[in-house]
């Protein structure tokens, strides 16, 4: 089977089209695709316990570090002891993290307004149940 016809070289080359995409839109104000993904996924008033963040963003721990490292010495986030569990530690975003998240929520929900009116809400809510489906077979395949 020739590449262009497997599901999984469309889903690649289409994530990295829009990483590609969302790092042109974001990179002028000092953000790249994994920072704002990784902004975008902690609460705001709450922040989110660091082993948490990952599995959420699908990010191996080391890539993960890396990029709370580089979030933590641009001032974006700050960590601190988890209240209930001194062992833990809780991502807080700083006001400098919470005005570059606004700016990467911006760009996400103007990319997805832009395809839900494109392809209008049956083929989104189509494709939507396709992607579930492609998930539900990984989640098959990786049991046996």
């Amino acid at each position: 089977m020739k590449p262009e016809k497997t599901f999984d070289f469309h889903i690649r080359k289409t994530w990295i089209q829009i990483s590609k995409m969302y790092n042109e839109l974001v990179s002028a104000q000092g953000l790249t695709t994994s920072v704002g993904m990784a902004l975008l996924n902690i609460d705001i008033k709450e922040g989110i316990r660091s082993t948490a963040l990952g599995p959420k963003m699908g990010m191996e721990s080391t890539s993960l570090s890396r990029v709370l490292k580089s979030m933590e010495a641009q001032g974006l986030i700050h960590k601190v002891s988890d209240p209930n569990d001194k062992r833990s530690v809780v991502i807080r975003l700083t006001d400098a993290g919470i005005s570059k998240r606004n700016i990467a929520r911006r760009v996400v929900l103007d990319f997805n307004q832009s395809i839900a009116e494109r392809i209008g809400e049956k083929r989104t809510q189509e494709f939507l149940e396709t992607v579930d489906d492609i998930r539900a077979v990984i989640v098959e395949m990786k049991g046996s």
